[in-house]
Order: structure tokens, then C-alpha cells, then sequence
């Protein structure tokens, strides 16, 4: 029996000795997720807690991904983009135009009536990225998905059936493209980030914002004011905001070899096309929501609309010159992202 018992150990710790090597070789990657929306939000909710728990499932738990929402790990959300520079942050999800200026060419797809599709401008949005900013404007961090919301929606206290109803109203808008966009339709632009605007609202500091109906229910929009504005008669939305899921450069480089191409795997086009048709199938709900808490809902026509685009134009030309100055061909980046979302079917 003692003898039996020696063996045992003795095979024990060959066997041991022998996989050893094999465990430490499976690297484990932690990666901390920082946003700022809150958890039950639609973006953390039903589009980034998805799109971790698939990689965490493909890795066979070699990446886990910590969420921190709403801000947890600190900062505001015009800094998100500097936690993933700097690597305060491994991942993070911003709206890129909460850093106004730093990133112009994305901007294209903020325009005015640029946004025929929220899925086909976020592929669009996307490939752009893969041949081109990438390399340029994102070259400080890693970014695994890019899209936009569904089509803005002009919130207000007493409702706006018409252009001249935007007149010296004080309207959130979330980056500078579409803040300047505000002031050209008549508005007196505030801009700021959405987790913001309630306590603007109920403070007096704001008449209205715009968004998309899908993030509503997260800030209880149509508890604080009554009236949503649609430019459903148009083929093209008002405007729509661009966000990034970006990582770490450093973290992203250091990782080995196996678990990028898993990461990569569930990123890029993917992320970006789900990201994307979640957003805008939550446009409804939101919109339920609205409606059965008492919301009016204005649907401006086709000729209303005509003099909305026709008071926007001034917005693009400026930005063009602007890109101008910057030595970007902005006329030409216009046709190229209009291109790319025909493309895509948009």
C-alpha cells in the first residue's frame, strides 16, 4: 500500500512537471471598459456587455473584460479618449466629438443631412477608419468598433412644428459640428455631454437637446419635457453623433498574438454593424415611451424640411473651410463618406 502510495506521487509529479509549461504559457488579459453612460443604458447594456461576454467566451476566459459605467473610474467624458492615450483606461466608449477639433475628418459624418442610414453610415464610418484614420487621427490608440446613433430628434418644452419655432431657444447639442448646426438653424447652442442634460432641464439652463430616441428612457427625457420633432419625410436624418469603442495602444500591442486575432475577430465591422442596428432598433421603444407618458410627436413634411436643409448649408460650407485650413480636402471627403454609405447601402 505504501508502495502504491510513493508511485502515485511519484507520477503525480511528473505529470505536474510536464504541464506545467502548458498552464503558463495560456496568457490571461484583463482589460478595464470605462464609459459614461449608466448600466442600463442601451450602449453598455445591450451592445458592449454582449460584445465582452463574446470574447470572453471565445478566449475561453484568457480576456475578461471589467465594465466600469457611468464614469466610475473617474474623469468626464470629454476625457475618455485621453484615459485610453494615456492607458488610465484600457477600453473606452466616447462620443468622438466630446473632444471638439481633435479628430476633423470624422466629423464628415455629422454633417447636416449627411446620414441616409444609421447602419449603412456606420459601416461607412468603419472602413473609413480601417484605410484611413486609423493611421491618422485615431494613431494613439486602437479602435475596435466606430458607428452612429439613429436619426436625431429635436426635443423640446413647447414643441417645434417649424423653423422659426428653433428661434433663441437654448438647445443641448452634444459636439461642435452639431452645436454649430443649432446656431444656424436659429438656436442658442449649449453644448454638452448627455449625462448632463437632465439636471440642465430642470435647472432652466436648457430648452431642449437633441438625440436619438433610443438613450430617452436612460435620462428620463419625456418625464422632463413633452414634444420630439421628426424629420421621418426626409431620406436623410438631421444629424446623427459618431462614437469609438478605443483601446489602449500599449494594451492592444502587448497582447499576445492569439487572443488580438480574437479580439479583432469580434471587432471592426462586426461591432460597428451591431453597435449600430441596436441602437436604432431601441429607437422605438424609446419613442413608446415617450408617447405613453403624454409626449407629443411632430413629423415635419417634406417642405418644411427643404427649408431646414436649405438654413443648414452654411454649416458645411463653413466646415469645409475650416478642413481647409487644416489641409484636409473636405468637398472631397464629403463625396468620399457619401460614397461610402451608398456603398454599404445606405
Amino acid at each position: 500500500m505504501k508502495k502504491r502510495t510513493l508511485l502515485g506521487a511519484a507520477i503525480s509529479a511528473v505529470l505536474a512537471s510536464t504541464l506545467w509549461p502548458v498552464a503558463t504559457t495560456a496568457q490571461e488579459v484583463t482589460l478595464k471598459l470605462h464609459q459614461f453612460l449608466p448600466a442600463p443604458a442601451t450602449v453598455p447594456k445591450l451592445i458592449l456587455k454582449p460584445w465582452a461576454e463574446r470574447v470572453e467566451a471565445a478566449s475561453d476566459g484568457r480576456i475578461k473584460i471589467e465594465h466600469f459605467d457611468a464614469m466610475a473610474l473617474g474623469g468626464t467624458p470629454p476625457s475618455l479618449m485621453d484615459q485610453a492615450i494615456d492607458g488610465s483606461a484600457d477600453l473606452i466608449m466616447t462620443v468622438v466629438g466630446y473632444t471638439p477639433g481633435r479628430f476633423p475628418k470624422t466629423e464628415v459624418f455629422e454633417l447636416p443631412f449627411m446620414m441616409t442610414d444609421p447602419i449603412a453610415t456606420s459601416k461607412a464610418f468603419m472602413d473609413l477608419v480601417e484605410t484611413d484614420l486609423q493611421g491618422e487621427e485615431y494613431k494613439d490608440v486602437k479602435i475596435l468598433g466606430a458607428w452612429v446613433h439613429g436619426p436625431g430628434v429635436v426635443h423640446s418644452r413647447n414643441g417645434v412644428t417649424k423653423l422659426e419655432d428653433m428661434a433663441g431657444l437654448k438647445m443641448r447639442g452634444p459636439t461642435r459640428v452639431i452645436t454649430d448646426m443649432l446656431r444656424e438653424l436659429g438656436a442658442t447652442p449649449v453644448g454638452m455631454p448627455l449625462p448632463a442634460i437632465p439636471e440642465a432641464l430642470s435647472k432652466g439652463v436648457i430648452d431642449g437637446t437633441v438625440i436619438p430616441w433610443e438613450v430617452t428612457p436612460a435620462i428620463k427625457l419625456s418625464e422632463l419635457i413633452g414634444h420630439g420633432t421628426e424629420f421621418t419625410n426626409s431620406k436623410e436624418a438631421l444629424y446623427t453623433a459618431t462614437i469609438v469603442l478605443a483601446m489602449n495602444k500599449a494594451k492592444y500591442d502587448a497582447m499576445p498574438d492569439d487572443l488580438k486575432a480574437i479580439l479583432d475577430a469580434e471587432s471592426g465591422q462586426k461591432l460597428s454593424e451591431f453597435a449600430a442596428q441596436v441602437m436604432y432598433e431601441r429607437d422605438n421603444p424609446g419613442r413608446e415611451l415617450a408617447l405613453s407618458n403624454g409626449s407629443e410627436i411632430i413629423q415635419l413634411d417634406e417642405a418644411e424640411i427643404a427649408r431646414w436643409k436649405e438654413k443648414a448649408q452654411p454649416v458645411i460650407e463653413r466646415w469645409k473651410e475650416e478642413m481647409a485650413a487644416k489641409d484636409i480636402d473636405g468637398a472631397a471627403l464629403i463625396e468620399q463618406a457619401r460614397a461610402l454609405i451608398e456603398k454599404h447601402g445606405g
